[in-house]
């Protein structure tokens, strides 16, 4: 069992800067493929970035490469998604999930064993 809480949201200017962070509660958590999605007003939950269980591993949808960085902490059980120059189109709710598959077989869909309750980011123009 894995509980996951994300914190970090607010609302900030298009070009700027924002730090999302999910903590994470359960002994498996060091063994868990972790991601971030997000949900827009009126838009289906789509991937962002996820990270393998190491750490060693990371991939992004293309339309947050090279602006957002995933990582994570295994001794503090802490998730992180650093946002930089922000865009009015990347308002959301944010979630982070987790998955028990291997990093070999993760897919970045919906089918996730853990989330969490989200956190929204507004971005203005």
């Amino acid at each position: 069992q894995v509980q996951l809480g994300e914190s970090g949201g607010g609302l900030v200017q298009a070009g700027g800067s924002l730090r999302l962070s999910c903590a994470a509660s359960g002994r498996t958590f060091s063994s868990t493929v972790m991601g971030w999605f997000r949900q827009a007003p009126g838009k289906e939950r789509e991937f962002v970035a996820a990270i393998s269980s190491g750490g060693g591993y990371t991939r992004y949808a293309d339309s947050v490469k090279g602006r957002f960085t995933i990582s994570r902490d295994n001794a503090k059980k802490m998730v992180t998604l650093q946002m930089n120059s922000l865009k009015p189109e990347d308002t959301a709710v944010y979630y982070c999930a987790g998955d028990r598959t291997g990093w070999t077989t993760y897919r970045p869909n919906n089918e996730h064993d853990y989330w969490g309750q989200g956190t929204q980011v507004t971005v203005s123009s």
